[in-house]
């Protein structure tokens, strides 16, 4: 490894932990040179998840794009952000376990909705509008009308 500080190459590992999920490996490394510590993550290179976009391109799996998207919905809302991680994490972990290594943009649309639906209603909304592409204000309003008719059911 090459240290950010001198660019020297010898260094040592001082300490090695395994990731959350095992999938990751962190290593503390001390410039033999400089004497200075930094840190370094391996992880295994596999073949990436795509998504299928609905017009058929096909584009890499991108949890910073669905974390962005979310947030963008949640915008002055009361959501926390640990939330919206949780919900990214699940998406990639529905992609990460499909036996095919795509899926498309409705499954996961659709799993991120379900998601934001119990987390925060106007969120939900906001979401469903930019990710159903609605067309004019009677489908909006289709989807509100959808909303309160589940909240006089409980």
């Amino acid at each position: 490894m090459k240290c950010p500080f001198c660019a020297n190459i010898n260094d040592k590992v001082v300490d090695s932990r395994e990731g959350r999920a095992g999938d990751l490996i962190r290593r503390r490394r001390q410039c033999l040179k400089c004497n200075r510590r930094f840190t370094t993550y391996e992880r295994i290179d596999e073949v990436p998840y795509m998504v299928i976009k609905k017009d058929g391109r096909r584009e890499r799996f991108d949890r910073k794009k669905i974390l962005q998207g979310l947030l963008k919905a949640c915008e002055k809302r009361p959501v926390p952000t640990a939330k919206l991680e949780a919900i990214v994490d699940e998406a990639e972990q529905v992609v990460s376990e499909s036996t095919e290594r795509e899926l498309t943009t409705e499954e996961i649309g659709a799993l991120l909705m379900s998601r934001l639906k119990k987390l925060d209603k106007v969120a939900y909304v906001r979401f469903a509008s930019v990710y159903s592409d609605f067309k004019d204000v009677k489908e909006f309003m289709n989807e509100l009308k959808g909303l309160l008719r589940e909240r006089t059911r409980k």
